[in-house]
């Protein structure tokens, strides 16, 4: 094992920290580890799925198991995920 310095806490943030530790009954390290392996499962879980199309995040809900429509129902899926990001940073006309 290694350790890990983090200068310059704020007061009020090392506080919220030892105050999660002590409702947890852990000390004010192991509730910082804790916290730093939440954040990075959350942003590593976030990255996964946004790597994701629409259909492979739908498709464990939508999936009946005849692999020809769920074939032709990916390329659609493809498409409208490809035609939604051309809207992407697009200029929006007058809202009236």
């Amino acid at each position: 094992m290694s350790d890990l310095l983090i200068r310059d806490i704020s007061e009020p943030m090392k506080q919220d920290i030892a105050e999660r530790a002590k409702q947890a009954g852990r000390s004010l390290s192991d509730e910082a580890k804790e916290l730093l392996r939440k954040a990075l499962v959350a942003e590593n879980s976030e990255t996964e799925n946004s790597r994701l199309s629409a259909w492979d995040l739908l498709r464990p809900i939508l999936y009946d198991g005849d692999d020809v429509a769920a074939t032709e129902y990916a390329r659609i899926m493809d498409e409208i995920e490809v035609e939604r990001k051309k809207d992407f940073g697009r200029s929006v006309e007058d809202f009236e």
